[in-house]
């Protein structure tokens, strides 16, 4: 309830500019151009967590960046999203590479269940569905495949070392009952609007790869040496912004 009120008062309500604050515009044109205007590049956090997947950020997470990504996460700035989706499909076409069999899986990292509450949504997956449907629109299959659920409560990551929140996040996600097979024959793409150390992609890797490890052990046969072979899907990811020296330790 609280997120569709918030998406008709966008459209009722006096806006100004998610990223500068500038009126009579949800976001302007050099905001826009800071997303959007720009190369999505490979990002390390340093220290650069083992377990990171492949990582690709489509704008540094400083100035109008970070205002519009907050806007929308806290302060209920729904219709940026759409803005953010673009971004964030740049970054997936980094991260994706060329296009083999099968579509593109968006795989969103999930908030925790009590900021999802507190802010009426999920940041990440509403961003990710408009990442997709940008790269359908833009002739790349791909879909939203929002398989990963928290198995148990984490503490706040906020003050939090890069070490505490890879401790605070070990082992708290887990492929959802049948998620598995949502998984099979696509390309799978982590996604999440931020990454700052890296914690929470890494968690994510490991889930996707347990469960494939596990789906093919239960399966065996032809499906077993699919899903064996396939344990490294989650090798690659994509944000729509990262820390600024996530780039500038870029050793590519």
């Amino acid at each position: 309830m609280r997120g569709w009120w918030q998406e008709v008062s966008g459209l009722v309500l006096p806006v100004a500019c998610g990223g500068c604050g500038s009126p009579r515009t949800a976001l302007c044109e050099r905001c826009a151009a800071a997303l959007l205007d720009v190369r999505a590049r490979r990002v390390r956090p340093s220290p650069e967590p083992a377990g990171l997947p492949v990582v690709y950020a489509a704008a540094v997470y400083e100035d109008s960046v970070r205002a519009v990504l907050l806007a929308h996460k806290e302060r209920g700035a729904l219709g940026l999203a759409g803005v953010l989706g673009q971004a964030l499909a740049g970054a997936v076409r980094a991260a994706a590479g060329v296009p083999r069999d099968g579509p593109v899986l968006l795989v969103p990292v999930p908030s925790a269940r009590r900021a999802v509450r507190a802010r009426g949504h999920d940041p990440a997956r509403r961003i990710a569905l408009a990442a997709a449907g940008e790269l359908r629109r833009t002739g790349t299959d791909a879909r939203v495949a929002a398989v990963l659920r928290q198995r148990r409560a984490v503490a706040d990551q906020s003050g939090l070392s890069a070490r505490q929140r890879l401790v605070n996040l070990s082992g708290a996600l887990e492929v959802s009952a049948g998620g598995d097979r949502l998984l099979e024959g696509g390309q799978v793409v982590l996604v999440d609007d931020l990454m700052t150390t890296g914690a929470s992609l890494v968690e994510a890797a490991r889930a996707v790869a347990d469960s494939a490890r596990t789906a093919g052990v239960a399966s065996g046969g032809f499906r077993a040496h699919a899903i064996a072979g396939d344990a490294q899907r989650a090798s690659a990811a994509a944000v729509v912004a990262s820390t600024p020296a996530s780039f500038e330790i870029n050793r590519n």
